[in-house]
């Protein structure tokens, strides 16, 4: 039994840890003799108000006390296992292969996409030459959107599964094990690859299998029962348990469902733009005017405000970040954003975005599963035209935006495949213009500096989340209509970011893992 204390340092205190021990120790009231371990159980940072803290949790194990530590991960050899399917190599996809070769299952992916690598060469094919493969893209790919877009591994999901679980498998796989103490943890998106890589490979090592370009593109259901699926429009292949974890932007699969009448329906989701402000400046803010410290890191930010009935806030916020394009077809226009490891970048940016329910779309029909889909695909095609029909954005300078004016230059931004200047008000749905102008005005109070004309809006932010969910039963995972069929992560509308889809990965393969009656 440990015993666990909570003290708040200076940021340069945060790195003396004999300055740490004697702080905590005297908290415990515990004399440095009587404790045999001790360790930063959670690091987070206190900038509510000036000085700016750390706030440290300190786990103790006093000299009677033995500190437990099992192995994070442990495979079994599953060459000649029952087999389960899981398409897609998303967060979902990977975590549902590594606990189904941990549980004595064979996992067999199914990846529309290429490995890590190979997408390297499609991505620079996006930001330079403004050319969308669909199959490959930020979105699809080995590690899904993930990868290429940050790493952040902060949940509020802790009811949905072993979050520490999940954290712990990143650090056993290569990650660094900050992730596990930091109360916003963070990979990086230059680091994630290799990590992504090496859970591949203690996949295929245990017996599973990967296989790459390999597209979902049809099923066969016999008796609410699925039976088969076909790959590449060719091979049929056979399977009772298909764990579906194709990710928030696979339309394809909504459509095909669809048309195999398996029930899906239409799901709220948010959908705004992607703001850029200088890095310097959200420090200085977020820091109280504190922004040269050494000791502290780029700061970010969470902004959240109900205006007329809907709620607008801040999404996937990226300190010292890149804005990225996102698009998985042609003829639209998506943004996205992610940090190095180091969060070194000169700029801050994050999605300010409009939370979207089906009723609120003015051609809302209850029996249309596709009304937010739809309403999500207008808003990227418009912004595609409005721009000139490439993968540069429509952008705005903030208050220019708040104020009705269209932006006659811009400051520098990240965005490699360009800004269109345009007047987003007339570009954006009313629903979301008139809603983001009156969020924007409220967060300039709140975060004084925060609205200015140097911080530039690109349009759209519009992956928050699936605009589609497919039902399942709660207990057995099972989609509602159909055995062997488990509906999974975020494409499914059960997640919210890597750890929670990570998480549900695993939660569906125990599902079928207690199917097979299998001991792990």
């Amino acid at each position: 039994m440990s015993t666990l204390v909570q003290i708040n340092v200076l940021p340069h205190q945060a790195e003396d840890d004999d300055y740490i021990a004697e702080k905590a120790f005297a908290k415990a009231r515990l004399r440095a003799d009587d404790v045999r371990e001790w360790d930063i159980r959670k690091r987070s940072i206190d900038a509510r108000k000036s000085p700016v803290k750390i706030s440290l949790q300190i786990e103790f194990w006093k000299q009677n006390e033995v500190r437990e530590s099992l192995p994070a991960f442990v495979p079994q050899d599953v060459h000649n296992a029952p087999e389960v399917a899981i398409i897609g190599a998303g967060p979902a996809g990977l975590y549902a292969a590594l606990r189904a070769v941990e549980g004595g299952l064979k996992p067999i992916i199914f990846e529309r996409g290429k490995d890590v690598r190979a997408r390297r060469r499609d991505l620079a094919a996006i930001n330079k030459d403004h050319i969308v493969d669909e199959d490959s893209n930020y979105c699809f790919g080995e590690g899904g959107a993930g990868t290429y877009s940050d790493g952040k591994l902060y949940t509020r999901s802790k009811k949905r599964g072993n979050v520490l679980k999940a954290i712990e498998w990143f650090v056993h796989f290569g990650a660094v094990e900050d992730i596990l103490v930091d109360a916003h943890p963070h990979i990086g998106t230059n680091k994630l690859p290799k990590i992504i890589t090496t859970m591949r490979e203690a996949i295929i090592k245990a017996g599973g299998e990967v296989r790459f370009e390999s597209k979902l593109t049809d099923l066969k259901i016999i008796d609410h029962q699925i039976k088969e699926i076909q790959i590449n429009d060719t091979d049929w292949l056979p399977f009772d348990n298909v764990i579906l974890a194709t990710g928030h932007s696979a339309r394809d699969i909504f459509y095909l469902l669809h048309k195999r009448k398996v029930k899906i329906e239409a799901k709220s989701f948010a959908i705004g733009v992607r703001i850029e402000h200088q890095q310097e400046l959200i420090d200085h803010i977020q820091y109280h005017g504190d922004s040269d410290n050494p000791y502290l890191p780029p700061a970010s930010y969470s902004l959240v405000q109900q205006v007329d009935g809907m709620g607008v806030y801040s999404f996937c916020m990226c300190p010292g970040g890149i804005i990225a394009p996102c698009a998985t077809a042609q003829e639209e226009v998506v943004t996205n954003g992610w940090s190095p490891s180091k969060r070194d970048n000169p700029y801050s940016n994050s999605g300010i975005v409009v939370s979207v329910t089906p009723e609120d779309l003015p051609n809302y029909k209850e029996e249309d599963p596709f009304v937010c889909l739809d309403f999500q695909k207008s808003v990227e095609r418009a912004c595609w035209e409005a721009a000139g029909k490439t993968q540069a954005v429509p952008a705005q300078r903030m208050r220019d935006f708040v104020d009705g004016r269209i932006s006659k230059n811009f400051p520098k931004t990240s965005y490699q495949p360009g800004i269109v200047s345009v007047d987003l008000n007339k570009v954006l749905p009313p629903l979301l213009a008139k809603r983001l102008k009156k969020a924007f005005l409220t967060f300039g109070r709140k975060m004084k500096g925060y609205l200015t004309n140097d911080a530039v809006l690109h349009a759209p932010e519009s992956r928050t989340s699936s605009p589609v969910s497919i039902p399942r039963d709660p207990v057995t995972l099972e989609h509602i209509e159909i055995k062997g069929l488990y509906p999974c992560g975020e494409g499914a509308g059960y997640a919210g970011g890597i750890i929670s889809a990570a998480i549900d990965g695993i939660n569906c393969v125990d599902r079928v893992v207690e199917k097979y009656d299998l001991k792990n």
